[in-house]
Order: C-alpha cells, then sequence, then structure tokens
C-alpha cells in the first residue's frame, strides 16, 4: 500500500527580527564652509532668485569695478554687457547635444502655441493700456514688471564687466575670486565692499546654475603682460578650482580687469531695476563713464511706437537690445578715503589683544598714539596711569608683551 505525500508544503519558520539592540550611531561633527553656508543661504547675499540674482551680480560686478579705480585716483570708465544665450548655445558652452523632446508634457517649461499666442496678445492689451494712461498723465507700472508666464525656460546670460582700475596682482587672483571672505577691503575704510563676498556669490550662483568657470583678465599700471584665469570654486572646502592661470602678452598697456561670468537670470521682469540701478549710479558717481549694453539674439515681442521723440519711447523702450551710454559730468573725483582707527571707548580684550600682537611700536606710550584715533601723547599718559594694572594684565596675561609694560618711558 502505497503512502500518498502530502500536498501541503512544508512550513518554513518565519524570520524574527533580531533581537540584537542596534548599536547607536557615533555623533560625528560636521563642519560647513564659507562657501557651503552661502550656497545653503543665497538669500543673505541678495541671491532670491534668477531674476535678483541677474540683478545682484551686475551691482558687485560694477560697484567693484568703481572701486579699483577709485583706489588709483583714475576717472572710472566701466563697460558692462549682457548677453542672453539661447539654449542651444547653452548646450554646446556645457557639451550637451540637442535633441527633441518626445513628450513635451513631461518639462515645466512647455508652453503650447495657442498659449504662448494668448500671453503675447495679453501683454500687448496691457502695454496699449499703460500707454494710454501714460499719455493722459496718469500713473502707470513698469511693463516689464508684468510676471513672467509659470514654468517657462530658464534664460541664461553672460555678464561682461570691464574697468581701468587698479587691476590684480596675477598670484592673488585665484584666492580674490575663488575664496569666500578673502578680501583687501577689511578695515575702517569708507568703500563699497566690505566683506569679500559679492563677487565671490555671482561665481557660487554660476556654478550652482550652470556649471561653468568664471574668466578673469586683469593687468596692473606696472605689468608688461596681463593675467588670464580661468575658474571655479570647490564649494565644500572653500578653495578656488583653477582650469587656467597664465600670463599673455599686453600690447596695448590696458590696465584694469574684465570679468565674464555665465549664469541663470531673468532679464525680462529685472530690465528695469538693472537700469534704474545704472542711472542711480551715473547720478551718484558724476566723475565715472557708464556704457551698459543688453544684447540678444532671440527675437522678442515689444510695443511698436512712432520713431518721433516722446515721452512714451522713454518710458516704454524695446525690449531686445539695449545701448544706454552715462558720459561723466566732471573730471574732479572726491579724494580716496583714508583709513581709520579704533576708538578707545569701542574696544574690547580680543581687539586690545590683536593690535598689541600686530603692533611695530616698542613702548605702550607710542601703540595708544598710534594704534587709536583722537589720542595725543598728554592724553595717552594719562590713560596709563589711570589703567596702569589692567593694560600689565592683558598685556603679560595674554600676550607676553613684557617689553610694552617694561618700556613704558613717559
Amino acid at each position: 500500500m502505497e503512502t500518498g505525500r502530502s500536498s501541503e508544503s512544508p512550513e518554513v519558520p518565519k524570520k524574527g527580527k533580531s533581537k540584537t539592540p542596534r548599536k547607536p550611531k557615533d555623533s560625528i561633527l560636521k563642519q560647513k564652509s564659507p562657501a557651503e553656508f552661502f550656497a545653503d543661504n543665497k538669500n543673505i547675499a541678495g541671491f532670491d532668485n534668477p531674476g535678483k540674482c541677474l540683478y545682484t551680480t551686475v551691482r558687485e560686478l560694477v560697484e567693484n569695478a568703481l572701486d579699483s579705480a577709485e583706489s588709483i585716483s583714475e576717472l572710472p570708465v566701466v563697460e558692462i554687457t549682457i548677453e542672453e544665450i539661447g539654449r542651444s548655445k547653452f548646450n554646446s558652452m556645457i557639451g550637451l547635444a540637442d535633441h527633441e523632446r518626445r513628450d513635451e508634457a513631461l518639462y515645466d517649461d512647455f508652453e503650447t502655441a495657442k498659449a504662448r499666442e494668448k500671453r503675447l496678445a495679453k501683454e500687448a492689451r496691457v502695454l496699449e493700456i499703460q500707454a494710454k494712461n501714460a499719455a493722459l498723465g496718469k500713473k502707470v507700472k513698469d511693463p516689464a514688471a508684468t510676471k513672467a508666464a509659470k514654468g517657462r525656460e530658464a534664460s541664461y546670460y553672460r555678464v561682461t564687466c570691464k574697468d581701468n582700475g587698479r587691476g590684480m596682482p596675477h598670484d592673488d587672483i585665484p584666492n580674490m575670486f575663488g575664496r569666500v571672505l578673502s578680501g583687501t577691503k577689511y578695515g575702517l575704510k569708507q568703500t563699497r565692499g566690505k566683506f569679500g563676498l559679492g563677487a565671490k556669490m555671482a561665481l557660487i550662483w554660476s556654478k550652482m546654475s550652470t556649471g561653468l568657470p568664471i574668466e578673469i583678465t586683469s593687468s596692473m599700471n606696472s605689468q608688461n603682460y596681463t593675467s588670464f584665469c580661468r575658474l571655479d570654486i570647490d564649494i565644500h572646502k572653500n578653495v578656488p578650482h583653477i582650469h587656467i592661470h597664465e600670463k599673455r602678452e599686453n600690447k596695448e598697456r590696458w590696465h584694469g580687469a574684465e570679468i565674464q561670468i555665465v549664469i541663470e537670470g531673468n532679464w525680462t521682469t529685472y530690465r528695469s531695476k538693472i537700469l534704474h540701478y545704472m542711472r542711480q549710479m551715473a547720478v551718484i558717481t558724476p566723475y565715472a563713464q557708464f556704457l551698459f549694453q543688453f544684447v540678444s539674439d532671440s527675437p522678442e515681442y515689444f510695443l511698436y511706437l512712432p520713431s518721433a521723440p516722446s515721452p512714451l519711447s522713454l518710458l516704454f523702450p524695446p525690449l531686445k537690445n539695449v545701448t544706454i551710454r552715462f558720459t561723466r559730468r566732471t573730471d574732479i573725483m572726491p579724494s580716496v578715503p583714508l583709513e581709520t582707527k579704533y576708538h578707545p571707548s569701542a574696544v574690547d580684550i580680543l581687539l586690545i589683544k590683536r593690535l598689541i600682537t600686530e603692533t611695530s611700536k616698542q613702548t605702550l606710550l607710542q601703540f595708544l598714539q598710534h594704534e587709536f584715533v583722537n589720542i595725543g601723547k598728554s592724553h595717552a599718559e594719562r590713560l596709563i596711569g589711570e589703567n596702569l594694572k589692567l593694560i600689565a594684565f592683558i598685556c603679560v596675561r595674554f600676550l607676553d608683551k613684557i617689553k610694552l609694560v617694561g618700556s613704558m618711558a613717559y
């Protein structure tokens, strides 16, 4: 008699969860570099959105150019150019081959021909109404402030700023552009730049939005060559990543700097703000000459206006190419601002420690007169007599500057 096998499969014991307690992960301290911090918090430096990034980049480059020219008492000549880069040209710059999209609806920037026609017609009606209101003397909004269509393609721009300023030493160029919080303007001095951040933030934004490096050409008065540097920034290490750094022949004996950077931006929305900024700079720096250009290869819609000069042609300039020259109105430059010294009522122990460490003076009397403002010899003697014990304690305890205390000849 044959015994039949059971059709039921044998029970497989379920794997239970391991009762071994998991080892807690060791707490690991992580550190952010200054470049990484500002890349994560771009809004601190005025890089909130593509439009504002374009506006802030122009501002930083123009103000650096003015500071550079003023530092050598040279009448500033600043040329700023914004060149719009089409999608196919940008793809070729980053080494990406153009291809047709198979499913347009997958892309956020998709806009049908019908939707584009409707949007342009609506913009035309708005501009026409604004033109009529302007003719009647009513207050109108800038047409460039119209909100862009949601989900449209990002635009890319090459921003170039050229000046006739001091220029930069050949070996210092990488750190001046590729290391955040590395600058030459630290100190109590009235300059437009202060923290060594503006141009570096433009480079960080370029790295994040396009991945393309910045190009710097510079030459100083005493140099018979120009320095050319192409670099980007290692955001995690806060160090420059140099592609090319070489010396080239300077036949024209030109001095100054030319900076070229490719970033994502929005000219349509921030056009009026950029032009208004350039007009303001021409007013507050009458000794400077500015040349501003916007170059676009793509055809853009603009309101047709009669060729006869009228206030409307100034209010609604074409939305395509723009060239504006602001000529200087005076050849008299303000004197170069002098670096001021610290006031004794605004110092702390840490600052006193640093000043004593860096001073070249041999006596405490000389130190007080040289490192602080509004302290003469008699005032310094009174300060030493009043605070002798405290000053001696700071010098000996924190700085080991016994020589200063021992040679207080006053």
